[in-house]
């Protein structure tokens, strides 16, 4: 299996083979050191790793409402990267640090996902590796076929 690094968030996307495996770097400085990809397209699938609540100046929002919000901004940007969109996601797993935050987290999550309505995981763990963050979150996203879209677009009624 062919893997390849791409640089964070350039624009097009080029179709990949199915047993192709494509790296999307974002410029974390943890990529390097724990040694992992923001996001990893291998066929019509995108996996993108754990997610925390970091803006690019290093700071973060205290309340978890923002930091889900933050996360998932991430997440949407690493799949469009990779040729996907928050529509495609079928599996998210969220971190809390405290079970107070499940219904803030939960409400940002619902109102994203209102009609997509993946898999999801809420577990409260004991820490983050940054003691500000009260979120992470990873996700899962799949590309319908272009047998899919051929399908989904003939399929259309004209509207009135």
């Amino acid at each position: 299996m062919r893997s390849r690094v791409v640089k964070p968030f350039r624009a097009g996307r080029v179709p990949q083979p199915e047993s192709e495996m494509t790296r999307f770097a974002s410029g974390s400085p943890f990529e390097t050191f724990i040694g992992f990809s923001r996001a990893i397209r291998a066929g019509d699938r995108v996996l993108v790793s754990g997610t925390a609540p970091i803006w690019p100046d290093g700071s973060c929002d205290e309340r978890p409402d923002q930091q889900a919000r933050r996360c998932f901004e991430i997440i949407g940007d690493a799949l469009r990267v990779a040729g996907a969109s928050l529509d495609h996601v079928v599996r998210t797993r969220m971190f809390i640090t405290s079970p107070d935050y499940a219904a803030a987290v939960g409400a940002v999550h619902g109102e994203i996902f209102v009609t997509v309505r993946p898999a999801a995981t809420m577990v409260v763990v004991a820490a983050l590796l940054d003691p500000r963050w009260k979120v992470e979150i990873e996700a899962e996203a799949v590309l319908p076929s272009p047998r899919q879209n051929q399908k989904r677009a003939t399929s259309r009624t004209p509207g009135p």
